[in-house]
C-alpha cells in the first residue's frame, strides 16, 4: 500500500509563483519514490493550497491509537486493529461509543462487510435499548428466538438479560426446553403467542394479533418484530461462524425435536 510522507518543496528558478513539489511515496520501509509537481499558483493561493496538503500529511501519520477491545470467533478469525480497512475501524469505533460499549457476539463477523456491518449494528441498538417495550418483554421475544434457532450463545447472554429483568426462571427454563410456559402475565402471554406463532408458522391469526395490539400497542408490536428480526439475523451470524462461548461455558440449549 502506498503512503504519502511529508512534501519536500523547492523554489523554480523561473517564477516567484511557481514551486515544486517532491512528493514521496513511500511503498515501504525499503523504498521511496520522490513524484515531481509543479505548483502554479499566487503567493496567497500557493500558502493556504500547501496549508491543507501538510495537515492531511499531519493527519495520515498520527493514526489515532486502538480503543482497548477484544473480538471473538471460530470460522471468521478474530480481526486485529492493525488487520482492519478504514471503514472496519469506524465501524468498530461506532461499536465501543454507542450504548452497547464493546463488541462481542455478531460483530466480528459483521466486520466482514462493514458498511452493511456498521448500519445493522445501528439497527440492533435501536432494537434493543430505546425499544417501546419493557425490558422484560423485549428479552423474551430474543430468548424466544434464540430458542428457536439453538443460538447458544445469543441465549446465554440474553438469559441473563431476561432474568435481571425481571423475568421469572420458571418462564426461561420452560422457553429452554421448548415448552409453553404454565405461568404468565397477560402481557407476557400476548408477547409469547405472537412470537411462536409467527416463528412456526410465519403467520399471526387476528385474535393473536389484535391481543398483541391490545398488550403492546401497535408500535410494541412493530418493536416486537423488529427484535425477532435482528436476532434472527444474529442468529444466523453466531451459527454459521461457530462462535465460541467462552473459556469454561457450556451450551444450555439442547437440541429440540
Amino acid at each position: 500500500m502506498l503512503s504519502v510522507a511529508p512534501w519536500i518543496l523547492a523554489p523554480r528558478r523561473d517564477s516567484l509563483s511557481s514551486m515544486r513539489l517532491y512528493v514521496p511515496l513511500r511503498k515501504s520501509r525499503a523504498k521511496q519514490f520522490l513524484i515531481p509537481v509543479t505548483v502554479r499558483a499566487a503567493p496567497f493561493a500557493l500558502c493556504a493550497a500547501l496549508a491543507g496538503l501538510v495537515g492531511i500529511a499531519c493527519a495520515q501519520e498520527q493514526a489515532p491509537k486502538p480503543p482497548p477491545f477484544t473480538l471473538a470467533g471460530d470460522r471468521f478469525k478474530p480481526l486485529t486493529w492493525d488487520e482492519m480497512t478504514p471503514a472496519q475501524k469506524t465501524m468498530i469505533q461506532h461499536l465501543l461509543s454507542g450504548a452497547r460499549r464493546g463488541v462481542g457476539g455478531p460483530f466480528n463477523i459483521l466486520l466482514r462487510s462493514p458498511e452493511m456491518g456498521d448500519l445493522a449494528q445501528q439497527f440492533g441498538a435501536s432494537v434493543r435499548f430505546p425499544s417501546s417495550l419493557t425490558p422484560r418483554l423485549n428479552e423474551f421475544a430474543i430468548i424466544l428466538t434464540a430458542r428457536f434457532w439453538t443460538a447458544q450463545y445469543e441465549w446465554t447472554a440474553h438469559r441473563r438479560a431476561a432474568a435481571q429483568a425481571g423475568l421469572s426462571e420458571d418462564i426461561i427454563q420452560a422457553v429452554a426446553a421448548g415448552k409453553r410456559p404454565a405461568k404468565m402475565a397477560p402481557d407476557e402471554e400476548a408477547v409469547y403467542n405472537f412470537c411462536t406463532e409467527v416463528l412456526k408458522t410465519h403467520q399471526v391469526s387476528d385474535a393473536t394479533f389484535q391481543a398483541a395490539v391490545k398488550a403492546l400497542g401497535e408500535k410494541g408490536v412493530v418493536d416486537v418484530m423488529g427484535a425477532m428480526g435482528w436476532y434472527q439475523f444474529v442468529s444466523m451470524l453466531l451459527n454459521v461462524d461457530r462462535y465460541p462461548l467462552g473459556e469454561g461455558v457450556q451450551p444450555e440449549l439442547k437440541p429440540l425435536p
